[in-house]
């Protein structure tokens, strides 16, 4: 009975922590931010309280036994994560500012935290806890700055590599080091106190086990790194060795009276740093440990955690003063001690903002400190809210100090040449680069002209933040087949690669900032839309200030004929454009089908279209045709052996942008020749 238990607990955790991510993230905020307040939502200060029958029968008394162990091992393999993205390069050379600043973060915090001790001991503790250990751990717990929601933060923001990030970094990394120094030492106190160990023996029983961590299990792991190298990928023999010493490293810190957690956060930190090695096993462990362990983690603290603990108003008041001196102590300090270095308000502001965030670092830090019985269940829950409004807030107040738009703009530049032919071609799978590159150098091939290839990295897809970004440049595996294929052509392409929490909206932005005449996409058949134009390439089309082609392609060889079916519609124009500026190479033959349906007058004009000048060029061919049915007769002529179809969106070929993207494009799934299907900019 207890796997079935454990079985529909994981099930449901799982499912309610990808739903809440999900919800966060279009929130603009991080994806663990929505799991750690599903963890929180399961738990008896919701779920508890609104179906308490319910809460029961999921989570029956006695039912940790089993999701707890579970949960450990998570957090353990997530402090190894940790571990493994602090490189140390990052403590080294950064100056007297990151100095100063991460200096100032940790010891204002850690002052009011050890002031607000003096408010909340006699309150919220007993005499079992000494006062020295309750204030040590309230300034630590102060302290902490959740580095790797930090860091991703600043991925996602585009400014790991400018100065704000750089520090930001530094100080974050300094801050994590120093605060889960001060819970050691706090750990190995209480566990003194209380005969588990002798204290004398946890202090030189650490300082032996670190010097052998450096001098004896780093070399060895440098070797391991050598034989990664010999054969070229990570082997489940190599991953299951990294296991082996990571279960060693933290059974030693148990042992020795400093937990387990500190032995698999130092063995991820031990691990060399300047290779693949580290970034393929953070990559092997991450989705694991992500998805499916710190859920429960999350879980198991929001069982921990109720409402109904903090009771009446000075308990109220005291987490009130709680959250306070978080905010003031971080944000504050780290903010105050940034400017007088050097940076300014904006920038001063933005890092003290980024400093304030506490995230999952704050719960495993509390969790420490509730096992180890130096707070109460009251004080813990305190601190969990304060972890979740210092981690809510941070998103937007650094959007607001810092606004993204404004990073990107920064990092664009503008265009050198206003004149100039310009095509960006955003990129998501790397199969498609050449063929979109093909495309983008017939439409734009002067040399005066620019094409642009755009990756923009899906924030929720980050894993391992690989710990070398911070100090080489930006680099795609997604745009290595184009830019490839541009050095054989000999074309001139220029990468751009960012983090994007909105891959739609920022096309659109990146397209402004580089003045694009022209967006190709590319499109791959999705999972669970029929509809080419949704998804999105219906927000692209339905949001950006130029022209969009959606380009589908059949076949590799070159075009020799070129067919656009003209109902007289401006998306039919852009569509004409773009097939001549094709046609003007040599060799094409352009084919402008001009599709009218059977009325008694004359057909008009076709406005902006001049028919005889058209014509007047023997690479040319102007063909009018009457017609109830033009899907059928433009399928018909793409049937008689052309290699492209150029054509613009239209309701009447069923080619038009669609959200929900529930209807077939019968056009485009019979017609047999490649084709580039043209939106033209502010029509719709």
């Amino acid at each position: 009975m207890s796997l079935l238990i454990l079985m529909l607990q994981i099930a449901v955790i799982l499912s309610t922590a990808r739903v809440a991510g999900f919800v966060f993230r279009r929130m603009g905020q991080p994806q663990v931010m929505g799991e750690m307040v599903a963890g929180f939502l399961l738990g008896p200060s919701l779920l508890g309280w609104a179906a308490p029958e319910l809460s029961g029968r999921l989570f029956p008394p006695g039912s940790l036994a089993n999701l707890g162990p579970l949960s450990q091992v998570g957090v353990l393999l997530f402090m190894f994560l940790v571990g493994l993205e602090l490189d140390p390069r990052l403590l080294r050379n950064r100056g007297r500012a990151a100095i100063v600043t991460s200096h100032a973060s940790i010891a204002v915090p850690f002052l009011l935290g050890a002031l607000l001790a003096l408010h909340l001991y006699p309150r919220l503790s007993d005499r079992s806890v000494r006062f020295d250990e309750f204030a040590l751990f309230m300034g630590a717990a102060m302290s902490v700055t959740a580095f790797p929601v930090l860091a991703r933060i600043l991925a996602e923001r585009n400014l790991l590599r400018t100065r704000l990030g750089v520090m930001t970094i530094a100080c974050a990394a300094i801050d994590d080091v120093t605060a889960w120094v001060i819970l050691a030492a706090v750990v190995a106190l209480v566990r003194s106190e209380a005969g588990d160990q002798p204290l004398v023996f946890t202090l030189v029983g650490s300082a032996v086990y670190v010097l052998a961590m450096i001098y004896a299990a780093r070399p060895a792991l440098r070797r391991l790194e050598a034989y990664y190298h010999s054969r070229g990928r990570l082997t489940q023999d190599m991953l299951a060795i990294v296991l082996v010493a990571l279960a060693l490293s933290a059974y030693a810190t148990e042992w020795l009276g400093i937990h387990a957690l500190f032995g698999a956060f130092v063995l991820g930190s031990i691990l060399p740093k300047d290779s693949g090695f580290v970034h393929e096993l953070g990559e092997k462990l991450h989705d694991v440990t992500v998805v499916f362990l710190l859920p429960l983690f999350f879980a198991v603290t929001g069982l921990r955690t109720s409402l109904g603990l903090v009771s009446g108003a000075e308990m109220w008041i005291a987490c009130a003063l709680i959250i306070l001196a978080a905010v003031i102590g971080k944000f504050g300090g780290s903010a105050l001690a940034a400017r007088l270095t050097g940076l300014g308000w904006r920038e001063a502001s933005a890092l003290g903002a980024l400093m304030n965030t506490r995230g999952l670092i704050q719960l495993v830090f509390l969790t420490v400190g509730l096992e180890i019985g130096v707070i109460s269940p009251a004080l813990f829950t305190m601190m969990v809210l304060m972890a979740l409004v210092t981690t809510f807030m941070t998103s937007p107040l650094v959007e607001w100090i810092h606004p993204a738009r404004r990073i990107r703009e920064e990092a664009l530049g503008v265009p050198e040449d206003v004149k100039a032919f310009t095509v960006l071609v955003p990129v998501a799978l790397p199969s498609a680069g050449p063929e979109l590159l093909r495309m983008a150098a017939s439409l734009a091939p002067s040399d005066r002209d620019r094409i642009y290839a755009l990756h923009l990295l899906p924030a929720a897809d980050q894993a391992m933040l690989d710990p070398g970004r911070l100090t080489r440049p930006a680099e795609s595996e997604t745009l290595q087949p184009l830019l490839a294929a541009a050095a054989d052509q000999g074309t001139n392409v220029r990468p751009l690669t960012f983090m994007s929490q909105n891959i739609g909206r920022d096309i659109v932005e990146v397209a402004y900032a580089k003045r694009a005449d022209l967006l190709l996409m590319g499109w791959h058949k999705p999972v669970l839309r029929q509809s080419i134009l949704s998804g999105t390439i219906y927000d692209v089309m339905t949001t950006a200030r130029s022209d969009v082609a959606v380009y589908l392609p059949r076949h590799f060889r070159p075009w020799r004929r070129v067919l656009v079916p003209y109902l007289g519609s401006a998306h039919d124009l852009g569509a004409l454009d773009l097939a001549r500026r094709i046609a003007a190479q040599e060799d094409v033959e352009l084919t402008v089908l001009h599709v009218v349906r059977p009325t008694p007058a004359p057909p008009p004009a076709p406005p902006g279209l001049s028919l005889e000048d058209l014509a007047d060029s023997s690479a040319i061919t102007v063909r009018m045709v009457m017609s109830q049915e033009p899907i059928e007769t433009v399928v018909e002529e793409a049937r008689s052996g052309y290699d492209l179809v150029v054509i613009g969106v239209s309701e009447e070929l069923g080619l038009q942008p669609t959200y929900l993207g529930t209807s077939h494009e019968r056009l485009a799934s019979e017609c047999p020749a490649s084709m580039l299907i043209v939106h033209k900019r502010g029509v719709a």
